[in-house]
């Protein structure tokens, strides 16, 4: 049912995307000046048709739930904020498309547009490198299935230049392929909106032109878990580096996903008979092995020359003079997607907040410190520093912005959409001095650049994905992308 309902959703607008393919194109590709800043343009819907279209821009609500709003005088920082990238090998045996079919907990398994992921960063970043920066900072999620080749593909998107998304043999293979019978799966080929020959130029070597800016890694679960949710293995490494990839689930596995406790030992077991479940032939490949965390950690560090020490990627980073941005590693190393702060994790921040001096803080982390186990602990030590700014955070995949109000005088809790699923953006933000001496957190949304093709294709089809598109409201109220946050 919910196959047929992906299919409905889709060719609902079918005969009107094979009509205006050639104008949504041409519409696409933004007129001259256009630097991805939505507050310049945005992408609109105006007739509801699924079709998107160049609109106005947005400009800065003023939020002054912290403070009263104060005429800007000096700029103190400017960065940017990316988040969930989730580079993927869409062709990768270990990846479960078929989850997506059985609900909660495991929805968003498969999306239409996961071929495109490193063409949408590399996008991002040519949006992001026309602001100048003085850092950008990745929270999390940045790869899907804490695979080896996946690492080495989003290293080489922020390092710049010829970049293979490729991998086992020449060509995509896998389930989006015209020739795969199953219905549940947007196949570009056959499927409407047809873009014929996407699967092959999606694999195809590209171009990207890295990141001109510093920049700081912060980890989210699908960086050091396999599928976001479980340790790596020697059972599952198997599978991501073989050549049988799992189409469908038996009954004794498919009761397992049911329960929705997938335990590390329950895995385990089975597996040990092979592959519970038919399985299509893909070549192998063994790059695409699992990483442990401290892999994954070691070659953060050693890429963005940055991040601390020891088994947690926690530490401090100063943005511009005036600014401290601290990373806070939330990811259980036992399993599930669920966010957890570490009762030594609470010591550390308060002595990196003494620290700070006369700075003003902003905390980063994937999870949502107010989502997080002994997240509490570590709100209540910000709760007490009136020279904290704002808690930014990402696996949320949308945006929002709220107050926190405090005896210190209160900071805002920011939320930032995934480069994943639609709108497919990233966040900049400007700290400003005040006339009256506080503070405003100047913050707005910022689009791949649009003339990139793949990346445009990757937004449409975000936008009418029923999981993660338009029905979802993942980008949030105007006030949670383009707002002015003021603060004593």
């Amino acid at each position: 049912m919910r196959g047929t309902m992906r299919r409905l959703a889709v060719a609902a607008v079918a005969l009107l995307a094979a009509a205006g393919v050639v104008l949504w194109l041409l519409v696409l590709r933004a007129g001259p000046g256009w630097d991805g800043s939505t507050l310049r343009g945005t992408w609109v819907d105006p007739r509801g048709t699924g079709l998107l279209e160049r609109g106005r821009g947005e400009p800065l609500v003023a939020r002054t739930a912290l403070a009263q709003r104060s005429r800007p005088v000096r700029t103190l920082a400017t960065f940017v904020q990316i988040s969930d990238p989730e580079i993927t090998d869409a062709q990768s045996p270990a990846r479960l498309e078929m989850l997506d079919r059985y609900g909660r907990p495991f929805t968003s398994a498969f999306r239409p547009q996961e071929t495109l992921t490193g063409q949408v960063l590399a996008a991002s970043l040519a949006s992001v490198d026309r602001l100048h920066p003085q850092a950008v900072v990745l929270t999390g999620d940045l790869i899907a299935n804490d695979q080896e080749n996946e690492l080495d593909e989003i290293l080489g998107i922020l390092r710049g230049g010829t970049v293979d998304p490729d991998s086992g043999g020449p060509g995509y293979q896998g389930i989006q392929a015209a020739t795969d019978p199953d219905p549940y799966y947007y196949r570009p080929q056959v499927d409407p909106p047809q873009h014929p020959g996407l699967l092959a130029e999606a694999v195809q070597p590209f171009v990207s032109p890295g990141l001109q800016a510093p920049w700081f890694p912060v980890v989210g679960d699908h960086d050091l878990l396999v599928q976001g949710n479980l340790p790596a293995t020697p059972e599952t490494n198997a599978i991501a580096t073989g050549d049988r990839k799992l189409i469908a689930l038996d009954p004794a596995a498919l009761g397992l996903v049911k329960t929705g406790r997938l335990e590390p030992r329950l895995v385990t077991g089975l597996l040990a008979h092979g592959l519970p479940g038919p399985w299509m032939h893909v070549t192998a490949d063994p790059l695409r092995r699992e990483l442990t965390p401290a892999q994954v950690l070691a070659r953060l560090r050693r890429a963005s020359g940055t991040g601390g020490h020891g088994p947690l990627l926690d530490y401090t980073f100063p943005i511009g003079h005036a600014l401290l941005g601290v990373a806070l590693d939330t990811v259980s190393r036992s399993g599930g997607a669920e966010g957890i702060v570490r009762p030594a994790q609470v010591q550390w921040l308060r002595s990196r907040l003494q620290a700070a001096g006369r700075r003003s803080v902003i905390v980063f982390t994937h999870s949502a410190l107010t989502g997080c186990i002994g997240g509490v602990g570590a709100l209540a030590l910000l709760d007490r520093h009136s020279n904290v700014l704002a808690a930014v955070s990402g696996g949320s995949h949308s945006n929002s912005i709220s107050p926190r109000h405090t005896p210190a005088g209160g900071y805002w809790l920011i939320s930032t959409s995934s480069l994943l699923d639609y709108p497919q953006q990233a966040r900049a933000f400007r700290l400003l001095q005040t006339a009256d001496g506080g503070r405003v957190l100047q913050t707005w949304m910022i689009d791949p650049d649009p003339r990139d093709r793949l990346a445009s294709i990757s937004l449409q089809l975000a936008y009418l994905d029923f999981q993660g598109g338009r029905p979802q409201g993942f980008a949030g109220r105007r006030s949670d992308r383009n707002a002015s946050l003021y603060l004593h």
